[in-house]
């Protein structure tokens, strides 16, 4: 469950009330995603005729100040005609209020599904969405350290320590050898910007074949660009458990991105490394929630070990 704090309908409604959105009709919580409290809004509209919107309550894993990077980053690709969803302005103007406690704001809604099992084409479709968005942000002027980058993996993989061990016998060894290997071989000079480093299926909308837009920019950074491409690749290539991959998947989300951005012939030889350092990425982060989230917490622990297994895949090619 993602609703951490709990909005009274008064609390909403006066928040609603600072935007020319019309007033609060309805509000629900919304169970996905773990970092922040999300609620789905209906507003009788400006028009009358009704309204949509998400309205995000930040909470403590995502730093407030961090929020304006994000914000502008997203105006950004919203100017330059990428399909994700702005932090709307009040009518003071400002796009990032605070709601119980937290630092809040109201976001766009943006149709579509995501897909657990995505095909082939939609795989296409959204190679060639992320291959856009790294056109548009080409001219962006903001950097944001990349937390979650390899001195970050390192790190977590030493917070972590023995106790992987209780998740698998034989994970610390595992996590050891491959960060040396990573530290030893990561294509640092490859080019840099700021990516999504987060695009799994989830984070996609869809309809049909075509993807309606991109979202939950939080994890986004200044880091190794294609990076963000072997990210994507890892999250959509592999079934949820990360053993079986699915080849045409995995092919398409490369055909796609190579169609709007392409890929040097430095990044394609450094895709397999890139592709390992995805999979450790998300196998210290998972194994660091599994190990730290108490048992009686509303929040799904994500298995580790489906990155492990993405990680043996990337290893043998």
């Amino acid at each position: 469950m993602a609703v951490y704090t709990q909005v009274s309908a008064e609390a909403m409604a006066e928040f609603i009330a600072r935007y020319e959105v019309g007033t609060l009709a309805s509000a629900k919580g919304i169970a996905e995603g773990v970092e922040n409290s999300n609620y789905l809004v209906d507003t009788s509209g400006r028009d009358g005729k009704g309204a949509r919107f998400i309205l995000t309550l930040y909470e403590k894993r995502v730093d407030a100040a961090d929020l304006p990077f994000f914000a502008a980053l997203l105006d950004h690709l919203a100017e330059r005609g990428c399909a994700v969803p702005r932090m709307l302005r009040d009518r003071q103007g400002e796009q990032l209020r605070t709601l119980c406690g937290r630092p809040a704001a109201l976001i766009e809604f943006l149709p579509g599904l995501s897909v657990s099992h995505p095909t082939a084409t939609q795989a296409r479709a959204t190679g060639a969405a992320l291959g856009r968005i790294h056109m548009a942000l080409a001219d962006f002027a903001l950097n944001r350290a990349n937390a979650l980058g390899p001195e970050g993996w390192y790190a977590l993989a030493a917070k972590c320590g023995v106790s992987l061990d209780d998740i698998q016998p034989g994970l610390r060894a595992k996590v050891e050898a491959e960060c040396a290997y990573l530290k030893a071989h990561w294509p640092a000079a490859l080019p840099r910007a700021v990516i999504h480093a987060d695009l799994f299926p989830d984070n996609v909308l869809m309809r049909g074949v075509a993807v309606s837009g991109l979202i939950d920019f939080y994890f986004a950074a200044t880091e190794v660009r294609a990076w963000d491409v072997a990210v994507t690749h890892a999250a959509w290539a592999f079934d949820y458990e990360g053993r079986n991959y699915d080849a045409a998947v995995g092919d398409a989300i490369i055909a796609g991105y190579d169609a709007t951005h392409g890929l040097s012939a430095a990044e394609r030889a450094a895709f397999p490394i890139l592709a390992r350092g995805a999979c450790l990425r998300f196998l210290l982060t998972r194994a660091w929630d599994w190990l730290n989230t108490p048992a009686e917490a509303l929040v799904t622990r994500k298995d580790p070990l489906a990155f492990l297994r993405r990680l043996e895949h990337y290893n043998a090619l």
